[in-house]
């Protein structure tokens, strides 16, 4: 059912989501064989737009076995391959297609977090060339049978899903992601002209200062499929509590009926009703990581369920997401972590958003 998109899925991925040119270092990072059809059609196309593709793959049971058996100098060591990368590619695309979703379930969260610590200096530097506009990236995902079960679906189903929320159902998705950015454009601009964001609703109500922040949209160019709008607060104005009603998912782990209190930004209560053990070990991974690094709203209404997993699951349509740990630089964040937990909740119950205390947005929808 999927194979006869694969075509028009890694067209937008190369010639729309990374704009990839003559010349450029493009690495293919895949993660599971069975996104070999997609993987095999990106590089082709890097090949025709006279760009130099390299793919490096990776396997679910790598990371497990790395988490349980390796010494805390081998959790904080990174081979300079990886540093090379990150300094040398003007292109990288990931490709996600996991055999397993649950592989870290077990995984002891401390070392986890240890290793999350030691390689963010190369997500950040990632990040900082992002935003400096000297690497592209995208984050994608092919269907698998796990991450299928993980959405409660049949494979088919799954499938359907994807292309749907990714708009490659249509003729020409791309002329509708243009389309999208638009209007994404329209909202970050209102809201840009803002200082102050208010979250209300289930057992919710917090306040953050974008004073001297970006709103940014997101229309297909950092992930796929796209949809929401975000910016990193400043650091120490986040204050009030948060209630997460969605299923909080996290490097194969799950912390649900998450519930937070921050006093200047800082989260200094917190507890869930699932997975608390974990949520306290991520949440001392480092310095940062009780700060907000992002606020955002999903928009994509394409995606109005929960599939455990986040790339679709933070641009559900009626959502809101709150990021723990490392912020964007692009969007004027300062925050540094090795953490970056999107959780996410539902606003379609009652949630209202205010910007400078004017209703903007209320059950799901911006009324502005």
């Amino acid at each position: 059912m999927f194979n006869p998109i694969i075509e028009k899925y890694a067209n937008i991925l190369v010639n729309y989501s990374t704009a990839v040119k003559k010349g450029d270092l493009v690495i293919i990072y895949a993660r599971g064989y069975e996104a070999q059809p997609l993987v095999k059609e990106i590089y082709k196309l890097c090949l025709i737009n006279g760009a130099n593709p390299v793919v490096r793959t990776s396997m679910d049971e790598i990371a497990e076995t790395f988490i349980k058996h390796a010494t805390d100098e081998q959790l904080e060591y990174i081979d300079e391959m990886s540093k090379t990368e990150v300094e040398k590619a003007d292109v990288m695309i990931f490709i996600g297609a996991p055999n397993n979703t649950k592989s870290m379930t077990k995984a002891d969260s401390a070392k986890v977090a240890k290793r999350a610590k030691a390689t963010h200096p190369i997500l950040s530097r990632r990040l900082e060339r992002s935003a400096k506009g000297d690497m592209r990236w995208v984050i994608a995902d092919y269907p698998t049978n796990a991450l299928a079960q993980e959405a409660n679906m049949s494979l088919e189903e799954y499938s359907d899903f994807l292309l749907k929320s990714c708009y490659l159902d249509l003729d020409n998705p791309i002329e509708k992601w243009i389309e999208i950015d638009k209007e994404q454009k329209r909202l970050a601009d209102i809201l840009n002209q803002t200082t102050r964001i208010r979250y209300v609703g289930d057992k919710t109500d917090i306040t953050f200062s974008t004073e001297g922040r970006i709103w940014l949209p997101c229309s297909g160019n950092l992930n796929f499929p796209d949809g929401e709008i975000f910016t990193s607060p400043v650091e120490n104005s986040a204050s009030g509590k948060i209630y997460f009603d969605f299923p909080q998912n996290y490097h194969g782990s799950t912390a649900k009926e998450v519930y937070l209190t921050l006093v200047e930004g800082k989260v200094v209560e917190a507890c869930a009703e699932i997975g608390n053990d974990f949520l306290q070990d991520m949440l001392n991974m480092d310095e940062g990581s009780r700060f907000v690094g992002e606020i955002a709203i999903g928009t994509n209404e394409r995606i109005q369920e929960v599939t455990g997993n986040i790339l679709f699951d933070e641009k559900i349509g009626g959502s809101i997401h709150m990021a723990l740990g490392a912020s964007y630089p692009e969007a004027g964040g300062k925050n540094k972590s090795g953490l970056h937990w999107d959780m996410i909740k539902n606003m379609k119950n009652g949630g209202k958003i205010y910007a400078d205390d004017k209703l903007v947005y209320e059950n799901g929808k911006f009324i502005i």
